[in-house]
């Protein structure tokens, strides 16, 4: 059934939905487009749809219609035998019909056209279409410059025609050069830049063809040596206009240079209706697109080419109009006028090439004699200019020195409190570059820091395209949300201890990021977990939602060990931000995943665990022991049943596994002495004659020259109280206690002041593990909880000096003065002095 004027709105309807984004509509439209091609009366009805330019037709659908038009015309022009083609009818109208739209204002569509007469041309001239030549030299002789431009694009035959219009075309320009060259540059280029590009390009379109024409026309002069009598008239008047053209070989580029600032950079109609309707969409369209897929950042990527290979002949045509733009639009203009649009324009290619015009044009001047007087006026229509001002703020950082940076860092606070949010991004964009720069100085900035976070927050609160929407419009795209945790966690190590403001935006995250029932856990979880890392050792304080995350860390240990490290160290975070309340909340889960770590991981996971263990049992020497018995006991089996040999790290699981045992039996040895004898230990492979504590003194002489400072003290302390416990066989050991103590006395380790390396001091040093965690004031709030908590480390407080002195005392009395004074006459004499002056005797 054939296709008719009643069904041009049923087709463009189908070419509309064809470039829907939803997907099931473009696919619903295709298919009927398919379905329509081979039907009689299609490619007209697309031709009408082509010509429609002022009925409201989109461009877009336009130009699809173009190339379905080339397609079906390519497909059914010529009869085939599988089916019965165009008719002649239909024929007739679209060649008629292509002629009479031959002024195709739309480029795009217009190359579409040209493809499409020169095809049709190469089937049917001269037999079907006689009158085409004849048709085409009329419309050439048109004055309208567009037309004939439509035209060359297709007659590549009328060399005559061409070669006259060539050389008209020569003159034409070269009077306007000499026009323009004895006036003011950039008023001339404004008032005769359009048609003078338009004449431009016909000429150099001419050109072509006339090159297309000699050389495709004639044999080459290497197979023949025929004489062209084309190029001996060509050649001499080509070189004759090369010579008239060389005075003006700078017009070219101000005539590009014009053509950006008047065509590509200025703001349109439709450019201000989109930033009325959105300004944010508005913003990020006009600045993040990539240079390929617009016409604006295209034109740009091209200027910025050009600055960087002519700066020099480049750059006083820019400052000229500047210059010029600026007077044309006063600071305190308050109408959207075409002199403000220009301005603007002319700003964008200010600042776009900084760097080159950094020479020509002094910023300090620049900014204090109109942009500061600019942003003072409050005009809403002047949200334009104030836009491109933060823009030009950001791009000349690195060229911002002096007083006036202080001034560009106020410029631009106040332009984040601005009422339009394209403005405020751009001033928050620029602000970064700005902190990024060499030339920043915190103590410049440090004033305006507080209004920054608070104005950067709200920011947050008003846009749409932020981490926490982006996050739940992103799911299932896991790199995006990869690159977004990533961003996070910089971003609330540079807060550091003021990362509690963006608690709104990120707890929400964090709580989708480590729940391992997410689609998309196994590619995130690994940064959801530093990003919670990340979060607790920066935080000022627990807050109640952080809590609630506990449970889900506990999962993703019982399931596996992978990220046993940063999991260790979150551990301590909450241990440290927690305090008792998240020994309360919490007991029972963080007994249960000590105990499944310990003893089912290696050397490198008990280093990262026992920091932790530790840390517990240093903050809850009460309380933390009952709790994790379990722990407690494996911890003296390790001690007790592993041979470390010549394993440097075995040796360190030993001795930190040692220390913690020490610390149970100083700040809580009742409970210690109950541990030692529950029957689960008796029964684990030990003789019931061999005395567990007597074992662990062996250790702790045996290990004390390879632990750190404060676990020397510890070794040392729980080796003192063994002196006062009522066994026998403490007297057989005497001279490795009093020898072990001696040796931390004399070397320091009783010094209540003793200062140590956080990396090398006790079992926390998993602090050393992160090195993300840095605030604003170069430490994390963990890392300034962990020396407030080394400081007040009772084991730190006790005098080994006076416990020694008297547990001495209560040993000779249990043992009797005989039995102890024979064990002290074992002392080898050097020793023995050793003992005297460290106990001061």
């Amino acid at each position: 059934m054939s296709l008719s004027a009643a069904d041009l709105h049923t087709v463009y309807s189908f070419l509309s939905n064809a470039l829907s984004i939803d997907e099931s509509t473009r696919k619903q439209a295709e298919s009927a487009l398919a379905q329509c091609e081979n039907r009689p009366g299609f490619c007209s009805c697309l031709l009408e749809i082509i010509a429609a330019r002022d009925s409201g037709c989109r461009d877009d659908a336009r130009l699809l219609a173009s190339v379905y038009f080339k397609n079906s015309i390519s497909r059914y022009w010529r009869h085939r035998r599988d089916t019965s083609g165009i008719s002649n009818d239909e024929k007739n109208h679209i060649r008629t019909k292509l002629l009479l739209h031959l002024r195709e204002e739309n480029t795009q569509i217009a190359i579409q056209l040209a493809v499409l007469v020169a095809k049709i041309a190469r089937i049917d001239y001269p037999k079907e279409w006689p009158e085409l030549f004849s048709i085409l030299g009329q419309q050439l002789q048109s004055p309208d410059t567009l037309t004939s431009h439509r035209v060359f694009m297709i007659a590549s035959q009328l060399f005559e025609f061409t070669w006259n219009l060539w050389k008209n075309d020569v003159q034409t320009i070269l009077q306007t050069f000499s026009t323009i060259s004895q006036s003011v540059i950039t008023n001339s280029l404004v008032e005769h830049g359009h048609d003078l590009i338009i004449i431009c390009e016909r000429w150099l379109l001419c050109l072509k063809i006339i090159r297309q024409l000699i050389i495709s026309g004639y044999p080459s002069d290497t197979t023949s040596a025929q004489e062209v009598l084309l190029v001996k008239e060509v050649c001499p008047v080509l070189l004759s206009a090369i010579q008239s053209f060389l005075p003006y070989s700078s017009f070219g580029f101000a005539v590009e240079i014009t053509k950006f600032n008047t065509l590509y950079f200025i703001f349109s109609a439709k450019d201000m209706d989109e930033w009325h309707q959105n300004p944010e969409n508005f913003h990020h369209d006009q600045d993040m697109v990539q240079w390929t897929e617009r016409l604006r950042p295209c034109a740009e990527a091209l200027y910025i080419v050009l600055f960087e290979n002519y700066k020099d002949l480049l750059s006083p045509i820019v400052v000229s109009i500047l210059n010029e733009a600026m007077s044309g639009s006063p600071p305190l203009e308050t109408e959207i006028s075409h002199a403000m649009l220009l301005k603007d324009a002319a700003y964008t290619a200010a600042g776009h090439v900084y760097y080159e015009l950094s020479n020509f044009l002094n910023f300090s001047d620049w900014f204090q004699g109109s942009l500061s007087i600019e942003l003072s006026n409050k005009h809403p229509n002047m949200c334009i200019i104030h836009r491109k001002i933060a823009f030009i703020l950001g791009q000349w950082a690195s060229e911002i020195k002096g007083d006036t940076r202080k001034l560009v860092y106020h410029a631009l606070i106040r332009l984040l409190q601005d009422n339009d949010i394209a403005v405020k991004l751009a001033a928050c964009r620029s602000l970064c570059y700005l902190v990024q720069d060499t030339n920043f100085s915190e103590h410049d900035f440090s004033e305006h820091l507080p209004t920054c976070w608070s104005s950067c927050f709200k920011l947050m609160e008003e846009v749409e395209e932020f981490d926490s929407k982006i996050w739940e419009e992103s799911t299932g795209e896991s790199l995006l949300q990869i690159q977004l945790l990533v961003a996070l966690r910089n971003f609330v190590c540079s807060l550091g201890h003021q990362s509690s403001i963006c608690s709104n935006l990120l707890l929400p995250i964090l709580k989708s990021g480590i729940n391992i029932d997410n689609p998309d856990s196994l590619n995130l979880l690994e940064d959801s977990i530093l990003l919670l890392e990340a979060t607790l050792s920066n935080a000022p304080s627990m807050v109640p939602q952080l809590f609630d995350f506990f449970p889900y860390l506990v999962v993703i240990l019982e399931r596996s060990f992978d990220y046993l490290q940063v999991a260790t160290s979150i551990i301590e975070e909450y241990i440290i931000f927690g305090g008792i309340e998240f020994l309360n909340r919490h007991v029972s889960s963080l007994a249960k995943i000590l105990d499944h770590i310990v003893g089912s991981v290696n050397e490198k996971g008990m280093l990262s665990t026992l920091p932790a263990i530790d840390l517990l049992v240093q903050c809850f020497p009460t309380e933390a022991p009952p709790l994790i018995a379990g722990v407690l006991q494996k911890l003296i089996l390790i001690c007790l049943s592993q041979q470390d040999g010549d394993h440097p790290s075995r040796t360190t699981v030993v001795t930190s596994s040692a220390a913690i045992l020490a610390r149970v039996l100083v700040m809580n040895t009742n409970y210690f002495a109950q541990l030692v004898s529950e029957p689960a230990l008796q029964q684990s492979g030990f003789s019931v004659n061999q005395n567990i504590l007597l074992a662990l003194a062996d250790i702790w002489v045996d290990k004390i020259d390879s632990a750190t400072v404060i676990q020397r003290k510890i070794y040392a302390l729980a080796l003192c109280i063994m002196l006062t416990l009522r066994m026998p066989q403490i007297i057989d050991i005497l001279d490795d206690i009093l020898s072990a103590c001696t040796g931390v006395i004399l070397g320091g380790g009783d010094e209540t002041t003793t200062s140590e390396d956080d990396s090398g001091g006790d079992t926390t040093s998993s602090l050393a593990l992160n090195s993300d965690g840095i605030g604003y004031a170069g430490i994390s709030s963990k890392d300034l909880r962990m020396r407030q908590i080394k400081d007040s480390d009772p084991i730190r407080q006790f005098s080994l000096e006076n416990m020694l002195n008297e547990n001495l005392k209560a040993c000779a009395a249990f043992h009797g003065d005989a039995s102890f004074n024979a064990a002290i006459s074992r002392i080898h004499p050097s020793a023995f002095a050793q003992l005297q002056q460290a106990l001061k005797m």
